[in-house]
């Protein structure tokens, strides 16, 4: 049986008269975006070739985007 100690994260709570943590935004990085209806012209499976191997990116039945190698 393992000892749990008052300091254990399951067993904080957080008290009225503690300040709630301000969640901080991140600006994110300019990345290069293309839509996916560019990238399957009405296809719903493309093919990516990377370093010799193929890799097949594919819409779901829920509209999803799945990788598989």
């Amino acid at each position: 049986m393992t000892a749990h100690t008052p300091d254990d994260f399951r067993y904080r709570i957080r008290r009225a008269d503690q300040p709630v943590p301000v969640r901080v935004e991140r600006t994110p990085f300019s990345v290069r975006t293309l839509s996916s209806n560019s990238l399957f012209q009405g296809e719903h499976e493309i093919g990516i070739e990377h370093h010799g191997a193929l890799y097949r990116l594919k819409i779901t039945r829920q509209g999803k985007l799945i990788l598989n190698k």
